[in-house]
């Protein structure tokens, strides 16, 4: 039996193939909710500044169009949160850069509720935007590390979901929260929560055993994780290791040296412009789409329900878009999905006659796009070795960031233009598009699975 080898003496184990015969642990379990939370704490914060935005506009008598930057700022230090958390966590580890990322995010999101003036409050969310951006994708790096290859993708996928529940939570959470006791109460309590999972994340959740093999760690550390989740197999091993710390391109020490090498270029930019095209569309949707409503003369509360059916279709998507990319080629999956979204996105746009089919569509529009786009993260940490895994998934993120900037941009540029409803949703079948040639070109010229 596999078990046997295992524990051959003086043998080295291959800690991936052991993580990949064991049932899941309870430890796995507990590393997976702890990342589910850090991601639902980000969700509920993205969708909690736009309710904060009226409650603010008119506490401190200022236009709403003077919120702009406020809006914006968070966005901004996501990108840099993220762009330098991922070779951070290549290097010292992905827990001591999820620790120190929650402690920014909950820390300035704290001091926000306190915010006196623009100006202030500009800032703090800029540095709040830090922390969110680094916390994201080292979440999902390392939950990513401890999955059985087989189901890798559905897990990683379920786990992101996370993100989308959490801006659903973050609505329902903000209509009670801030009527009753004001626009402080919310950042109060988004700063507490992620300061709580930074005391969690420091007590028990454990570093990737994958990063500290690979960086050549006491062989002791690696034993004690592993312990949790297939005690037998490792009592009497010695020293273990994992497939890619043997290759060629593993031997380069930069990082960044890996993610541009001959196996990985080509699919490191397709990601970033995959994602970045999703990004276009999603943000576009999630800024626009009840103002967009409340044009074509929806009610406000039609409008917040609508907009919560996009968010609340990549959560519908989930399980079956991670299952599908666990049994064929996840690449081609998430290309369909892509394109499907575009497709429905020009089917809403023909539907404003008709308010039970626009419901219909605008959830399938969310079941197409947010399913394909919470699946990337887990489609960039299969790809990479895990001697750049944090810093891909970050970059693809960070570099996907400028795509929600722009799609949110693009959505005022439209509207200040006076593009109908029905023009704007059409024109979104070009980013998907884009998004589904992009993905699929990878799955010809970049289909590489690290391990």
């Amino acid at each position: 039996m596999a078990s046997q080898d295992y524990a051959a003496p003086n043998k080295s184990i291959d800690a991936q193939a052991l993580i990949n015969d064991a049932p899941l642990s309870k430890y796995q379990w507990m590393i997976a909710i702890i990342c589910f939370l850090i991601i639902f704490t980000d969700g509920i914060d993205t969708a909690a500044m736009g309710f904060i935005a009226p409650a603010l506009a008119q506490d401190w008598g200022v236009d709403r169009s003077q919120l702009g930057p406020v809006m914006s700022a968070a966005l901004g230090g996501m990108i840099i949160g993220a762009l330098v958390s991922g070779p951070t966590a290549d290097r010292f580890g992905r827990t001591i850069v999820l620790a120190f990322s929650m402690l920014v995010f909950g820390g300035f999101t704290l001091a926000s509720a306190y915010a006196t003036n623009l100006d202030s409050l500009v800032v703090l969310r800029f540095l709040t935007g830090i922390g969110l951006g680094a916390a994201m994708p080292n979440a999902t790096t390392l939950f990513s590390e401890y999955c059985p290859t087989r189901i890798r993708s559905l897990l990683v996928t379920c786990m992101f979901c996370g993100y989308n529940l959490g801006m659903a939570t973050g609505g329902f959470i903000s209509s009670w929260l801030i009527p009753t006791y004001g626009w402080h109460s919310l950042f109060l309590l988004g700063g507490w929560s992620p300061l709580i999972l930074m005391i969690l994340v420091i007590l028990v959740l454990p570093e990737s055993y994958r990063f500290l093999i690979v960086k050549g760690k006491n062989p002791e550390k690696v034993r004690k994780i592993l312990n949790h989740i297939a005690p037998t197999q490792v009592q009497n091993a010695t020293a273990f290791h994992v497939p890619e710390e043997k290759t060629e391109t593993a031997q380069k020490k930069n990082v960044f040296g890996i993610m541009f090498s001959k196996p990985y270029a080509k699919g490191t930019l397709l990601l970033w412009l995959t994602y970045f095209m999703g990004l276009v569309v999603v943000y576009l949707l999630t800024s626009w789409l009840p103002t967009l409503m409340r044009e074509t003369g929806a009610s406000m509360e039609r409008a917040a329900f609508i907009g919560g059916l996009f968010q609340f279709g990549g959560v519908v998507s989930a399980l079956f878009i991670g299952w599908a990319m666990d049994k064929f080629n996840p690449n081609r999956v998430i290309a369909i999905f892509y394109f499907a979204a575009g497709l429905f996105a020009i089917a809403v746009g023909q539907s404003l006659g008709n308010s039970t089919l626009l419901a219909v569509l605008v959830l399938c529009a969310g079941i197409a796009i947010n399913g394909a786009q919470s699946s990337m993260p887990a489609l960039s940490a299969r790809f990479y070795p895990t001697q750049c895994r944090a810093t891909g998934v970050s970059w693809m993120t960070g570099i996907g960031r400028f795509g929600a900037v722009f799609g949110a941009w693009i959505g005022a540029v439209l509207l200040g233009n006076d593009w109908s409803f029905t023009a704007i949703l059409s024109l979104l079948l070009i980013p998907a598009t884009a998004a589904a040639v992009a993905v699929f070109v990878k799955s010809i010229v970049a289909h590489t699975d690290a391990t």
